[in-house]
């Protein structure tokens, strides 16, 4: 009988543990037995009231185009007995979102608040197609149709609440060289620069695809990359890799094939048949030229172009699970020793032999398949993978200056005589705005480094 006890006294100690535990520890009220509330019922700064999501634990307020975010003090209600931390009114820098902790009793709930300005323009229009405005760099850019008149074109231009811009919206405009705009409101000034262009003439490119037409790409990376492509080259054109795998896709007269794959970490079993590395290994031999990015960086395995197994050796991403925001780093590459390389001419810079590719804020999924060098496959330094693989390590992660760390672009061969491949493998590497939790992220600043990096790759590999 004393036993029997004893085991119940321990039984019930552990019970009421668990429940102490999951009361001090949760940090949302759904499925608690409760009658206190953690939930901010409101929160405004400068009069304007946030939207409050309680469901993912976030607080959004978007004040007037111009405000400054780095002094506020917001008015923040919530239910009686709570208290929250930091308190109501108290000034805190919103140039990043602030933790804010709502307590009562032993429940508990974090919300991230992000306070932010609002964008001037909202949209710029020019015969219906939408161009790309950089808040950040203030630029604006758009490219029409082969043939379009630039001389006259009137943008539609949709602008926040209370905001002005001239020229106004419907004006008739010269945009045969870049146009500056001025946007303001009571509070603010500034210039944002629209550059209209018509695709140009270039190298031959075959942008390379798992879907049988370019509309049937589904990846937004990938459309983002070939949207960009046959906006920019007059020359190119889609070929999938069925039609590669058929012979109906003639590949004499490409100068580049390209492709990019963001997809999934291991290649689609399309691209390893046979029939499509066979007719790419004969199209690369007879002075053909290929530039793999992404995921696609590791086809040079199959392809032959690096010895058998000595392809990438660190291929992940969308970590943590389904992308995450970097709020304190830009991402970019370190290219020291290779300044002068043609890959890296024009590239904005911050320092030289360092340029940015993906800004600090902006939603990720870091999608990467690199070399490891230091613990992984054997190469111990840039100089080991050199002669492991016959290339020519050009850039690594941007705190890597000896690049040593990673292999992070490359060309093959290595040196210029024999231009055949150009891989860009990491995760900076990001054509699309992704969305988080449905909304977009802020626009990636340092995305015409990424165009300027390909359109430089594209360019050195067509001309032999």
């Amino acid at each position: 009988m004393k036993t029997i006890l004893i085991k119940f006294q321990i039984a019930l100690m552990l019970l009421i543990s668990a429940i102490l535990i999951v009361s001090c520890d949760s940090a949302m009220e759904d499925g608690l037995v409760t009658d206190v509330s953690v939930n901010v019922s409101s929160f405004k700064v400068n009069g304007v009231s946030g939207d409050i999501d309680n469901k993912n634990d976030k607080i959004t307020v978007t004040l007037p185009y111009g405000t400054s975010v780095t002094t506020l003090s917001p008015a923040i209600e919530i239910p009686q007995g709570s208290v929250i931390s930091p308190a109501s009114g108290i000034v805190q820098n919103f140039s990043q979102p602030v933790k804010y902790r709502v307590k009562n009793g032993n429940i508990y709930k974090d919300y991230q608040v992000t306070v932010q300005a609002q964008i001037p323009i909202i949209s710029f229009k020019i015969n219906g197609l939408s161009a790309t405005i950089n808040h950040s760099s203030k630029s604006i850019s758009l490219v029409m149709p082969e043939g379009t008149n630039l001389t006259a074109l009137q943008p539609v231009i949709e602008m926040a609440n209370g905001v002005s811009i001239n020229p106004a919206s419907g004006t008739a405009i010269n945009f045969s060289s870049p146009v500056q705009f001025t946007v303001s409101n009571s509070n603010l000034t500034e210039i944002y620069t629209a550059k209209v262009t018509t695709p140009v003439s270039g190298p031959t490119v075959a942008f390379l695809g798992t879907a049988s037409t370019r509309t049937g790409l589904t990846n937004p990376d990938e459309i983002a990359a070939s949207d960009w492509l046959f906006g920019k080259y007059s020359g190119a054109v889609y070929v999938s890799l069925a039609d590669v795998a058929s012979g109906t896709a003639n590949l004499t007269g490409i100068n580049v094939i390209w492709w990019h794959f963001d997809s999934a970490t291991a290649l689609p079993n399309d691209a390893l048949n046979a029939n499509v590395t066979s007719k790419i290994k004969t199209y690369l031999n007879a002075g053909g030229n290929i530039l793999l990015t992404g995921f696609a960086s590791q086809y040079v395995d199959a392809l032959g172009i690096v010895p058998s197994g000595k392809g990438p050796n660190n291929v992940f991403g969308d970590f943590p699970p389904n992308g995450f925001i970097d709020a304190n780093n830009d991402w970019g590459i370190s290219f020291k020793g290779h300044e002068t390389h043609p890959v890296f001419d024009g590239l904005q810079t911050y320092e030289p032999g360092k340029a940015n590719l993906l800004q600090k804020g902006t939603f990720r999924l870091n999608h990467t398949a690199w070399w490891f060098l230091p613990d992984w496959g054997g190469y111990g330094n840039g100089a080991g993978w050199r002669t492991q693989t016959g290339g020519n390590n050009l850039a690594s992660e941007a705190w890597d200056d000896n690049l040593d760390g990673r292999v992070g672009i490359a060309e093959f061969p290595g040196g210029t005589a024999n231009k055949k491949c150009i891989i860009i493998s990491m995760g900076a590497y990001d054509w699309y705005n992704e969305t988080s939790n449905g909304n977009p992220s802020q626009p990636n600043g340092f995305l015409d480094n990424i165009k300027k990096l390909t359109d430089n790759s594209l360019n050195y590999l067509a001309t032999n």
